[in-house]
């Protein structure tokens, strides 16, 4: 059982701000070429935040009753999505995010208005002093990502989006798991045939090992270059969606990734972040091809070494 609803999915996908529906989704045959087989990518990228994240947290944001403060831990993606959609409500935000986390990240979500702390060695740790910050007054309101489920409603419509595609696999990358949950709630009700297959880098495998067990496993302190999807402590009702809607588990080490960065940027001529290419660098590491293979461009917010590496500008933006 789920308790995520087919109802609000649909919901979200009529309600939630249209900046964040209906992305590109496109077959390239150059992307094909090297993956050796046609390959759909569903670009999540090109809004005002540069991630999917925008779709659970304006969905959320929704019923969010007036005068509170939403308070949220984030490795940089979500926090903006939150920040981004509190904008647009008059609802303050306060972000907490790893004193290691991506600095052009936390810059996005101070410029969105967010106020941002930074505190503890990962995100996890982070996430824990946000939990203690908002029960220190009850007009505070803490959200956690994997945990609430109209946040993985929301991101659900993704799979509303892909559905009349007769995608036959479709790779997801996996961080506190509320992307795989509302798109496999959908697409497993809709297209039945469709294999859901989660993609958590070798370096952080907590969500992995606790799909493969049957539930939760933390891991020891990630060490992966796609923070998107640096998750240590996995959310307990995060495993048991996945549990009812993901058909298997790869991991995928750094060296892909990072080639998998390049061949986005290559042949879509996109500039991606390590996590938002998880699925393209299983689909390298792992030979996964065929017809109806789909993956989705999570997220494009790249630190800043990274796209000084991918585009000799030394981390600017020009």
């Amino acid at each position: 059982m789920t308790d995520l609803s087919l109802g609000n999915i649909e919901e979200a996908a009529r309600l939630i701000d249209p900046t964040f529906l209906n992305t590109p989704q496109f077959v390239d045959a150059a992307l094909s070429r090297r993956l050796g087989g046609d390959t759909l990518v569903k670009v999540e990228t090109l809004n005002p935040i540069r991630s999917f994240k925008g779709r659970g947290a304006d969905y959320y944001l929704r019923r969010v009753p007036g005068g509170r403060t939403v308070v949220c831990a984030s490795a940089g993606n979500f926090g903006q999505a939150i920040a981004y959609a509190g904008g647009a409500r008059g609802v303050e935000v306060v972000v907490f995010a790893a004193t290691s986390a991506n600095p052009a990240k936390v810059a996005r979500m101070r410029e969105l208005g967010a106020e941002v702390i930074l505190t503890g060695d990962d995100f996890d740790a982070a996430k824990v002093a946000a939990r203690a910050y908002a029960a220190e007054d009850p007009a505070r309101l803490f959200v956690e990502d994997g945990d609430e489920a109209s946040i993985a409603e929301g991101a659900g419509t993704i799979g509303v989006e892909l559905a009349p595609l007769g995608v036959g696999t479709l790779l997801v990358p996996v961080g506190n798991g509320a992307l795989i949950a509302g798109v496999g709630r959908w697409l497993k009700e809709v297209s039945p045939g469709t294999k859901i297959i989660g993609v958590c880098a070798a370096g952080a495998p907590a969500m992995a090992d606790s799909w493969r067990q049957g539930r939760p496993v933390a891991s020891s302190s990630p060490r992966t270059a796609a923070d998107g999807i640096a998750v240590r402590e996995p959310v307990p009702i995060a495993v048991d969606r996945m549990l009812n809607c993901v058909d298997a588990v790869v991991l995928v080490d750094e060296e892909h990734i990072r080639r998998a960065v390049r061949v986005v940027r290559d042949t879509l001529g996109l500039l991606v972040e390590p996590a938002g290419a998880a699925g393209i660098a299983a689909a390298l590491q792992h030979g996964i091809s065929g017809d109806g293979l789909a993956t989705i461009i999570t997220g494009a917010n790249l630190a800043p070494d990274l796209r000084a590496e991918l585009t000799g500008t030394g981390g600017r933006a020009d």
